[in-house]
């Protein structure tokens, strides 16, 4: 490919934004969904899933670190995680940087995701892969958390696509009443729910279904530059009250005793004691 060749991603149908590509690194079609590796002039290597931005090089480490970090940090003690989605590794590579973790399952449908971002995105799982305490299941999300044991996470982390196409089912009522039913007494769920400039309908209605099931729904923000249109929330719900409510000072405590303090380059205590502060316009679709 030449300098000039330029792709475009296809989110919105109206709006969007464009990247000039140096070469296109491998284009898939699994049996969910189209897989574009590329590598941009302007955000390192970036994965496409049906033409929408998953991940960039240059900026993973806003969202992966958002919604890893501050759902262990809320929980306090989390030592048994759930992972639904999050096929490039990042995830799973932040859960495991905290110490008191000492199991880590991932759940992911789409096999083809892993193995391209294995190979063409290395350092954005990086040896998360081969942590023993790590266990990577190649299948349905859903089905898993339909069929597990009650009270056998302390965290659930959903890193999925938009509710479209093969993400729709992780935002259904069975899902959260599942998550519930496999989350211990003081278990909490954390989710994307987009931008809500542009998506504000996803994040109300997913905190409409999460409150069928859990008594402390919320969200927070992160500011991912490819993930255009302002602001992205990421919805979490709780069994226990507090998660919005933790001071900088007890955050802090909390990141020292998990080893992470130092190994962040968006995430702090301040950042997410923040990041609970909702700008009206968001706030709003929570009521």
């Amino acid at each position: 490919m030449s300098d000039e060749c330029w792709i475009n991603e296809t989110l919105y149908p109206n709006w969007g934004q464009r990247f000039r590509v140096g070469r296109e690194l491998a284009h898939a079609r699994s049996a969910f969904q189209d897989i574009v590796v590329f590598e941009s002039l302007s955000h390192g290597r970036v994965m496409l899933l049906d033409g929408a931005v998953q991940i960039t090089e240059h900026d993973e480490f806003v969202y992966q670190e958002m919604i890893s970090h501050v759902p262990l940090l809320a929980h306090g003690a989390g030592r048994r995680v759930l992972i639904i989605g999050a096929g490039d590794g990042g995830v799973l590579r932040r859960v495991l940087q905290h110490r008191g973790v000492e199991r880590a399952v991932m759940v992911e449908i789409d096999g083809e995701v892993i193995r391209l971002a294995r190979e063409f995105l290395p350092a954005i799982g990086g040896d998360a892969w081969n942590d023993p305490r790590a266990e990577v299941i190649v299948g349905d999300g859903i089905d898993f958390v339909r069929r597990g044991a009650a009270g056998s996470f302390d965290v659930i982390i959903v890193d999925s696509t938009d509710p479209v196409g093969v993400g729709e089912v992780l935002f259904s009522d069975e899902f959260y009443a599942n998550a519930a039913r496999l989350l211990a007494a003081d278990g909490l769920i954390v989710n994307q729910c987009g931008v809500p400039f542009q998506q504000g309908d996803e994040l109300r209605a997913t905190s409409a279904r999460q409150a069928k099931s859990f008594p402390h729904v919320g969200a927070y923000l992160a500011a991912v530059p490819t993930y255009v249109g302002g602001f992205m929330t990421l919805g979490y719900a709780a069994k226990r009250p507090g998660v919005a409510d933790l001071p900088a000072s007890e955050i802090r405590r909390r990141a020292e005793a998990a080893g992470i303090l130092g190994q962040t380059r968006y995430w702090s205590p301040e950042v997410q004691h923040a990041a609970f502060q909702l700008p009206p316009y968001i706030a709003e679709l929570l009521r």
